[in-house]
């Protein structure tokens, strides 16, 4: 699943450079990520020096420093190790979360984004947007609140000693943002996310209780699942 979503993402980013001389994509974190990263990174053919990536979520008031900061693990597990050409990253110990939202916004809506790089939650969301998401709102970054699904999942995967760790407020890029790539690849691997799968993508309705199931009103995404994910699906 992960070398699949990776050979198709290099493919958009060497075409997109080709085409343009440049390529501007956003980029997710988290277990979804792993499998998919690690293949991506490692495809040589990307000339990730004409790239720009945009951060998709970070937790509010965490450090860099902390083992589940996003900027941190981004640095790692992608910018380190292809050294890209532009990053912005998402500032989440920022001293006002909302003017970080607001100076992200006003660089994005500079760029045409070719392609976010995107999972889904346990509970269907979408980056930080948990149900019921804000499908209308027109800000490119949003400080939005957290739900206990969202953060057992953050627990659970490990990246916090304990629940209460876990932020309760985290910066998400919106739903209408990521809406506006030109391309979306969506990998969602484990039985965890199998249910949120099944509600998401089966059948045509498109509901904010299911925030990702508005992938499917995007005419060029690509959803990677595996064994595991896709149980569900009749």
């Amino acid at each position: 699943m992960g070398k699949a979503a990776a050979e198709k993402a290099a493919r958009i980013l060497i075409d997109t450079i080709k085409k343009k001389g440049e390529a501007t994509f956003i980029a997710a974190t988290g277990a979804s990520q792993f499998e998919f990263l690690e293949n991506l990174t490692s495809i040589p053919s990307i000339d990730w020096s004409k790239t720009t990536m945009f951060h998709l979520d970070e937790y509010v008031g965490l450090p860099e420093t902390h083992p589940a900061s996003f900027r941190k693990y981004l640095k790692e597990r992608l910018i380190n190790k292809v050294h890209l050409g532009n990053v912005h990253l998402i500032k989440g110990d920022a001293k006002s979360p909302e003017l970080e939202c607001e100076c992200l916004g006003k660089i994005i809506k500079q760029k045409e984004i070719d392609v976010a790089f995107v999972g889904i939650g346990e509970n269907g969301h979408l980056a930080f947007n948990d149900p019921p998401a804000d499908f209308n709102t027109e800000k490119a970054y949003l400080v939005v609140e957290l739900d206990d699904v969202c953060r057992k999942q953050q627990f659970g995967e490990g990246w916090f000693k304990s629940i209460d760790e876990v932020p309760k407020r985290a910066i998400s890029m919106s739903i209408k943002q990521i809406m506006k790539s030109k391309n979306i690849i969506c990998t969602v691997p484990d039985m965890r996310k199998a249910q949120a799968v099944k509600d998401c993508f089966e059948g045509q309705d498109i509901s904010a209780k299911h925030p990702s199931s508005i992938l499917k009103n995007h005419e060029n995404c690509f959803v990677f699942l595996d064994e595991k994910s896709s149980i569900y699906l009749k």
